[in-house]
């Protein structure tokens, strides 16, 4: 038996409450979870694919707990997962994510995303939204927090952001969450951000818009405090990306009751491809000095949360597909898929050169990357 793993899962998630009654209980709930974890590390994804699973890996299963009664039937696994509280499932994965190697100041990206298929017709309950906050540098997903019923982001994300220690760290979040009420949390909580700017906040898009573009058309601007530029090319597009960022902003109405601002940004993006060019400029508030190269960076990983986390979901572990629905299920999955999307990122180091995609088949064909993988993550 592999004691190092079982005693840090069990460390995390084994004080989860049993949500069944003490007849049912043939099969313990760290066995259930384990079979869960395992299962979908290696492509399970319905309910009939966890049996299977469990059947064929018994033998290496045992290695980690003693499955006395076997492997569940696929009614148990789903009966076990509509049940299990999702407060208490998510407590065990923040800290169990705390545990595992973050970079410390890194850009936390915050964003939610729709479980297309999670709406029940037969209850009438909504599709489920959740919002992520994800470390762009380690890149786990440090948090979960589900959006309300007849409610959004703007009053997650601050609930989102009370779970984490962001100390330290650059929140960024796209126009939905540029509240006042949230730059405030953010620096209450001892971060910084860069939010990204809409027609949602009144007149202050268009100000710092006009502001920024005025001073950029000039000879020589006394309002630019700062530029950064890179580029890439590839595939046969070229992109380049310019940010000029300005620390003046006392000319601005709205400048105190936003908590912590210090400057303004302005990111333009120029893409060419078979002879056409496109130019896109995108404006932000943050708190962090005016220091062009920093904000434009922070941007940039901002995507890391639609192209790491939220395309892999979808793509890699087909999220949007899933058929699984009732009660507690979407919410406990969805928190299931973060935890192995997290123990598989971990793993990626020792594999060197191999997606996450890859990773998945290699730990379902050999029961020795399996258990690497687990090793690195408990």
């Amino acid at each position: 038996m592999d004691g190092q793993v079982v005693e840090k899962f069990q460390e995390h998630f084994g004080k989860m409450k049993d949500p069944r009654v003490e007849r049912t209980k043939l099969y313990p709930l760290e066995e259930i979870l384990f079979v869960l974890l395992c299962g979908s590390i290696c492509g399970a994804e319905s309910w009939r694919d966890f049996v299977m699973f469990g059947q064929e890996k018994l033998d290496f299963l045992r290695e980690y707990f003693p499955f006395s009664a076997g492997i569940p039937c696929k009614n148990t696994f789903a009966r076990v997962s509509a049940a299990l509280e999702p407060e208490q499932f998510r407590a065990c994965f923040i800290a169990w994510a705390a545990s595992l190697q973050t970079v410390p100041g890194e850009v936390i990206a915050i964003d939610g995303k729709t479980l297309c298929n999670s709406a029940n017709a037969c209850t009438g309950a909504a599709a489920i939204h959740m919002v992520s906050a994800f470390g762009t540098d380690s890149r786990l997903v440090l948090a979960q927090q589900k959006v309300a019923e007849k409610s959004n982001e703007i009053t997650a994300i601050p609930a989102l952001l009370d779970l984490l220690d962001v100390t330290g760290h650059i929140i960024t979040i796209d126009a939905m969450g540029c509240q006042r009420s949230i730059a405030k949390k953010i620096r209450d909580r001892g971060a910084d951000y860069v939010l990204a700017l809409k027609g949602n906040q009144g007149t202050l898009n268009d100000d710092v818009r006009m502001f920024l573009e005025s001073e950029v058309a000039k000879p020589v601007s006394m309002g630019i405090s700062d530029t950064y530029s890179e580029s890439d090319a590839g595939h046969g597009r070229v992109e380049s990306r310019r940010c000029v960022v300005s620390s003046q902003i006392d000319w601005l109405e709205q400048k105190t009751a936003w908590s912590g601002l210090t400057s303004l940004a302005m990111i333009e993006e120029t893409r060419e491809f078979k002879g056409r060019i496109s130019v896109e400029r995108r404006f932000f508030i943050s708190s962090l000095p005016a220091n062009a190269r920093q904000i434009a960076q922070a941007v940039r990983a901002h995507w890391a949360i639609e192209n790491t986390l939220h395309w892999t979901l979808d793509v890699v572990f087909n999220e949007d597909r899933s058929t699984v629905r009732k009660d507690h299920a979407p919410q406990n999955m969805a928190i299931v898929r973060h935890v192995v999307l997290n123990i598989l990122n971990t793993a990626k180091k020792q594999f060197k050169g191999i997606g996450v995609k890859t990773l998945r088949k290699k730990a379902a064909w050999g029961n020795e990357n399996l258990r690497l993988i687990l090793k690195h993550s408990f």
